[in-house]
């Protein structure tokens, strides 16, 4: 399924893997990871909403955004990006804090740019700008002794302008001061049940904001992500605010 809204095209390719496309920028968030971009994923339950997995090698994107070392994965930036991308990546990505064998953004075959927590710049002429992304301490995402899973500045979040609209990504977070204040047309959380905000907080959220679209994903792509799409949208739906799936 293709998600249409205004001029854009929009395509959850699985786990947060997000394409956005107007007629002449393709701008990808997250792409990789779990073989969802390389034909291998699996679903841990039958007939679990999620795209399907695909051997994706479109290399058409224009820009490329990674939001931090979890979902920072190098051969699906090379599946996705286009031969003059930009690759927008958060600075504080260090490959020796992932016991994942993977190669150092140095060492990526196209522009790099590194951004911090609240950045701004203009790539493939749209306007980005960077937000913080992080879970509480005194959140539910805390590891045994209280650490957060993703503690402050381990990356950030994207707002982009493409096409007109500004698409939000909040990344790997809890819902944080300040997100419900973002001018935001089409918003596309996380609804998992554990790691970031999950879909209670994201459709509060979602009605605060006020967007044009909600359209979640990074979730059900394995069984720690698992999250209600449908009482998602139900509840969504019920603020008044318009929402839709893409699976």
């Amino acid at each position: 399924m293709t998600v249409h809204f205004e001029d854009l095209t929009l395509d959850w390719l699985g786990y947060a893997t997000l394409r956005i496309e107007t007629d002449d920028t393709v701008i990808y968030f997250d792409p990789g990871r779990y073989g969802v971009l390389t034909g291998e994923w699996e679903p841990h339950v039958e007939g679990i909403n999620h795209p399907p997995a695909q051997d994706y090698d479109a290399e058409d994107g224009d820009v490329v955004c990674v939001s931090h070392i979890h979902h920072y994965d190098p051969d699906g930036i090379r599946r996705v990006a286009g031969e003059d991308a930009t690759v927008v990546l958060f600075e504080g990505i260090n490959v020796h804090e992932t016991d994942r064998d993977v190669d150092r953004p140095v060492g990526l075959d196209h522009e790099v740019v590194e951004v911090s927590m609240e950045d701004e710049l203009v790539a493939a002429d749209c306007p980005i700008w960077t937000v913080p992304a992080y879970n509480e301490p005194d959140g539910p995402n805390v590891e045994a002794d209280g650490t957060p899973i993703h503690p402050e500045g381990i990356g950030c979040g994207f707002l982009v302008e493409i096409g007109g609209q500004r698409v939000f990504w909040p990344g790997d977070s809890d819902v944080l001061d300040g997100h419900e204040e973002l001018d935001v047309d089409v918003f596309v959380p996380s609804i998992a049940k554990n790691y970031t905000m999950d879909r209670h907080s994201a459709a509060e959220l979602a009605e605060s904001m006020g967007p044009d679209l909600v359209l979640p994903i990074h979730y059900n792509t394995f069984e720690s992500l698992e999250g209600d799409d449908e009482a998602f949208t139900v509840d969504v739906a019920s603020r008044h605010v318009p929402v839709v799936l893409d699976h």
